[in-house]
């Protein structure tokens, strides 16, 4: 219950609820691209950071391995049930997106688990930024195999996926929070931790009002993008939850792979998908992850999974 009276949580809800009220209230782009970016370093700097202070282990290498499975499997099983009811490009498209992940989604979590003062290891930020790869890469090459007139080479893939912003923000922030040193952390402390719930605030309006204006779109293409985008989500991120338990037994890791497994791209997969499966409809697999996946996640997959966690510690 308290989730939702999460100022965070909030906000993201008023931006929603600005655009039904047709209200002219919008973040400038230019802040939101900075935010973003800011959010992005911050976590990957305080992940490296704890990184740093718990060393490598079996426990990250395993970690790191589930992640790649959980972003090479989700898309091979979102694409057989799509391509049943859309065509090969659409199915290709909205099973690199379900198998990749979103970095906000992940964020809010992150935010979420601090907020509940639940423990979560640094190497879990290297998870996220290594899972985006994979699902895209898969994605194209169950396009190529149903459809031969896709022609992307997997080496132009890969570079787009490990180049794209976000993730080498993210795998470059970790490694500089590993090389930085307490006394040097400490220095920028107030820039990477103390506004950090103020400016996700902020970000989460302005995704609200995104995802507000994605939400007429998905109704427009009938009841099977709704129920995709609404049900898979949940049942990805609770086989990830129970499958985590045999890799890590930190409550806020659990909840991270489960939010990872539920969580859908909608920066990276559109961006690599525009000239990998230029038929591919936008207006679908975009509205799919943005209007309906991220707020079912953010509203009610972060705390139905921590119920889950607290569930399982209590039997």
């Amino acid at each position: 219950m308290e989730n939702l009276t999460n100022p965070a949580l909030l906000f993201f809800l008023l931006g929603i609820v600005a655009v039904q009220l047709k209200s002219d209230l919008k973040i400038p782009a230019n802040s939101s691209k900075f935010i973003a970016i800011y959010l992005l370093l911050s976590i990957g700097f305080k992940g490296g950071q704890e990184l740093a202070h718990s060393g490598l282990n079996a426990e990250i290498f395993w970690s790191l391995f589930f992640g790649i499975m959980l972003a090479t499997v989700v898309p091979v099983l979102a694409f057989f049930i799509i391509k049943r009811k859309m065509s090969i490009q659409n199915a290709g498209a909205i099973a690199a997106s379900y198998g990749s992940v979103s970095a906000v989604t992940f964020v809010t979590a992150v935010s979420f688990l601090d907020m509940e003062k639940v423990a979560f290891d640094g190497h879990m930020i290297a998870v996220m930024a290594i899972m985006e790869a994979p699902a895209i890469v898969v994605g194209v090459l169950l396009m190529r195999k149903h459809e031969k007139t896709i022609q992307s080479s997997l080496s132009t893939l890969l570079r787009h996926s490990f180049t794209n912003g976000s993730v080498l923000l993210l795998l470059g922030s970790l490694f500089i929070g590993m090389m930085a040193s307490e006394a040097q952390a400490e220095g920028i402390k107030p820039f990477t931790t103390d506004i950090f719930k103020g400016f996700l605030a902020v970000f989460l309006l302005d995704m609200g009002i995104t995802s507000g204006k994605q939400l007429h779109a998905i109704f427009e293409k009938g009841v099977f993008p709704f129920i995709f985008s609404s049900v898979m989500p949940f049942i990805h991120g609770t086989i990830a939850l129970y499958l985590s338990t045999f890799i890590t037994n930190v409550p806020g890791n659990q909840l991270l792979f489960a939010i990872l497994a539920a969580s859908a791209s909608y920066i990276a997969v559109p961006a690599a998908m525009k000239s990998a499966a230029p038929k591919a409809n936008s207006s679908i697999y975009l509205p799919m992850a943005l209007g309906i996946t991220f707020p079912i996640n953010v509203i009610i997959g972060i705390p139905f999974y921590y119920y889950l966690i607290q569930s399982f510690a209590q039997a």
